[in-house]
């Protein structure tokens, strides 16, 4: 009952920080095409922050909810905003600037919840062992203390925690060098022709080979990666 209870308690303090993670990745893909020119995102009224938008029923929801119960952390996806390329001003320099639009927007959110979560920490230290005890055991702990602490402090602090991660993940995960992510289309846009070309030529088989690579994860780079990140970028600096 009590793992029942710390799962639904994860699931509904993770689901703000991971839709805004995710919607506002999608968003900002769209609204950096319409600056460049593309306005297909607008019309099909993706230039929002209503949720409801953006749903993608199982990268939204489903996938979040069984990695939490599977793995004990959430990570998703939202509807892909719809930009046309060949609108663009200067399609090939400009996909690029459209691409990296969305890891820069979650590395932008990682940082603003790594400072308000700085903030809290501070000038509330008992929240220093509540969360490294959730890090440590992902289970969270009866608290004692004001309702302020209860019912708006103690969630903030994980909310933004898992703020900073979700962040963190997507951005990075999104600059692997395999289109359709992120970083795939960055590359074509860098690259120089024929290489460039060579890159577009792989996107219909890029999911599959980015699974084979998190399945391979050949010398545990991604593991490596981001553990790093964790511990050495995050954790550190949050003195925990």
């Amino acid at each position: 009952m009590n793992n029942i209870n710390n799962t639904v308690q994860l699931i509904a303090i993770a689901i703000i920080p991971v839709l805004f993670a995710i919607i506002l990745h999608e968003v900002s893909h769209g609204y950096i095409a319409h600056v460049f020119g593309d306005d297909t995102a607008k019309k099909a009224g993706r230039l929002t922050l209503n949720p409801l938008k953006h749903i993608d029923p199982f990268g939204t929801i489903l996938l979040p909810i069984i990695l939490i119960f599977l793995a004990g952390f959430a990570f998703g996806y939202a509807k892909p905003v719809p930009v046309n390329f060949n609108k663009l001003r200067n399609p090939k320099r400009d996909t690029g600037f459209v691409a990296a639009a969305g890891p820069i927007t979650n590395f932008i959110l990682a940082f603003i919840c790594f400072i308000l979560l700085k903030v809290i920490l501070i000038n509330f230290p008992v929240m220093n062992l509540y969360l490294a005890y959730f890090i440590s055991h992902l289970m969270f702990q009866t608290v004692s203390g004001s309702l302020f602490l209860k019912f708006f402090i103690y969630p903030m602090t994980f909310m933004l925690f898992i703020g900073v991660m979700i962040n963190l993940i997507l951005g990075v995960f999104n600059l692997i060098p395999i289109p359709p992510l992120d970083g795939g289309r960055i590359a074509v846009s860098l690259l120089p022709e024929p290489f460039s070309g060579y890159l577009v030529k792989l996107e219909p088989f890029g999911i599959i080979l980015l699974l084979i690579l998190l399945l391979i994860d050949p010398g545990n780079f991604l593991t490596v990666s981001f553990n790093y990140i964790i511990n050495n970028v995050v954790l550190r600096n949050l003195s925990l």
